[in-house]
């Protein structure tokens, strides 16, 4: 069997809704609360088989015997993700308090859980059933970002699975113990930021083109991807490729979670089919603009076709680098 296993950070998001942000101790009413499931694995999973249903998904991670476990396991589940990959622990599901304003910005507050104990030994190579497997997300994920990591891309290319990754934007990351696994990593897909702290160059539109190609050089195997809400570069061994970004109209933005992770997914169903690069960047830009349409990471994802005629009315920003 093949398909495409995400495997690394699962949370729940719980989307506190309030007025305004209270400065240090006044008290602010929680207007309204949902949940939402939040990080790499349901985020990208979800998006790769609501595009593509006929690809087989698999989630790879680990949560609490909690409530929250058995909501987000539940979500993927009704998805149609596969979640036979994620283990079950005595700590709690790791999750987010998001404090969100009206029309505003959100504040979070993370607890690490569960993901701070996902490794090596939790990935069970020997049933493995995807011929490639993403992790992210690296510098949030302690024993993956200790060596686990490593371990884990290193297992992954000896037994021929195809590898990528993609990191969190961090202050303060500790970026060595990433490019000491990028020799094991068919496809790096990271954003701006990211990219900069990992190359140690400024993430201007200028430098991007640079960074690719440093960080490729670094050993990547296939392509870098860059990606920022104006563009996206791809580095690989037929050159750079840019693309500008949709232009959208007004109000068509409702949130921005998880469009990184939509673009993500995008890439990952370009590269899996064998697209060509600036057909990859096409399709996962389109498929970020599907996030935006929706506040949560998922709510606004469609199946390709769906994601094709959004934006087949809608222009590209022409860049120059």
């Amino acid at each position: 069997m093949s398909g495409i296993a995400v495997a690394g950070n699962i949370l729940v998001d719980k989307i506190n809704q309030i007025a305004k942000y209270p400065a240090s101790g006044e008290l602010v009413e929680i207007a309204s609360v949902k949940n939402a499931v939040g990080g790499c694995v349901p985020n990208v999973a979800i998006d790769l088989k609501t595009i593509s249903p006929e690809t087989e998904v698999y989630a790879v991670g680990k949560v609490g015997g909690d409530e929250e476990g058995r909501y987000v396991c539940g979500e993927l589940s009704r998805r149609g993700v596969d979640v036979n990959g994620v283990k079950v622990c005595e700590d709690k599901t790791s999750f987010t308090e998001v404090m969100s304003v009206y029309g505003g910005q959100r504040t979070f507050f993370t607890y690490a859980g569960a993901n701070a104990a996902f490794g090596f030994e939790d990935i069970a190579f020997d049933d493995f059933r995807a011929d490639m497997l993403h992790l992210g997300y690296f510098l949030l994920l302690n024993k993956v970002d200790k060596g686990d990591g490593l371990k884990i891309l290193r297992e992954a290319k000896v037994r021929g699975i195809r590898t990528s990754i993609d990191l969190v934007s961090k202050n303060g990351g500790v970026y060595e113990a990433v490019i000491e696994c990028l020799p094991y990593v068919d496809n790096l897909i990271i954003n701006e930021i990211e990219a900069g702290g990992l190359a140690g160059m400024a993430p201007t539109e200028e430098n991007l083109i640079r960074i690719a190609e440093k960080l490729y050089g670094y050993g990547v195997r296939e392509r870098v991807v860059i990606h920022k809400p104006e563009l996206s570069v791809c580095f690989s061994e037929n050159g750079a490729t840019v693309l500008g970004s949709y232009e959208l109209p007004n109000g068509f933005i409702r949130g921005t979670t998880g469009a990184g992770d939509a673009f993500c997914a995008g890439c990952l169903l370009g590269i899996y089919g064998g697209e060509k690069d600036e057909e990859i960047l096409s399709f996962a830009s389109a498929a970020a603009v599907a996030a935006l349409s929706e506040e949560d990471a998922v709510s606004g994802m469609r199946s390709g076709k769906e994601i094709r005629a959004l934006c087949k009315n809608f222009k590209r920003k022409n860049i120059c680098l």
